[in-house]
């Protein structure tokens, strides 16, 4: 019933981030340890953290074949919606990754990319761009990182327009299936099953 800790906090997504948490988290293990306490699901919660990023890399990687090359957009760098504080975001750890991957992107947030720029300059590989669309345009992919409200409210026969493929990729949950589907995207999300467009089953006239 604590609303600091409730429901809200536990959904699917790319993993926790921010100042508090991971740094609280690795304290309770050393203080832990340091009372000869064997803490284990502390220990797999950090385990489970890193390898939520990973396992989201891995969608992409699904659903482009390969990640070389690919031009892909980013929605979101801070560790969550509503804040410029990057610090151990996984949006900005999978950018770091995908770039790592030889993909190209285009971010944007509404409130991080000064800051993620500090750390992330921009470069061959890297450009901070003015909006979500921007962000989409001529890609491969449109990956949503970061709970931000807007990015649940876009318009998506605009999106479907300025992408090169109509394939987004949300580590957030933020749009349905079905909504997605119906729209005529191929559509990731995290726990759920991939939602493919739909096709028109009637016969073709002859």
């Amino acid at each position: 019933m604590d609303s600091r800790i409730g429901p809200r906090f536990l959904r699917p997504g790319i993993g926790y981030g921010g100042s508090c948490f991971p740094k609280d988290v690795a304290a309770f293990r050393s203080v832990a340890e340091q009372m000869g306490v064997d803490f284990n699901l502390l220990t797999e919660v950090e385990k489970i953290n890193v390898q939520q990023k990973k396992r989201f890399l891995s969608k992409v990687r699904s659903a482009l074949w390969t990640l070389r090359g690919k031009r892909i957009g980013v929605l979101g760098l801070a560790f969550k919606g509503g804040t410029d504080d990057i610090r151990e975001s996984p949006a900005v750890d999978l950018v770091e990754m995908l770039i790592g991957e030889g993909c190209t992107i285009k971010a944007f947030d509404p409130a991080a990319m000064k800051r993620t720029a500090l750390e992330l300059p921009p470069g061959n590989h890297l450009a901070y761009v003015d909006d979500a669309y921007a962000a989409a345009a001529d890609g491969d992919a449109l990956l949503i990182l970061t709970d931000w409200p807007e990015f649940g409210k876009l318009d998506l026969k605009r999106l479907h327009q300025t992408l090169r493929y109509p394939i987004v990729i949300d580590g957030r949950n933020l749009y349905d299936p079905a909504v997605m589907a119906a729209a005529g995207f191929t559509y990731l999300s995290v726990g759920r099953p991939a939602a493919n467009p739909l096709r028109d089953l009637q016969p073709a006239a002859n």
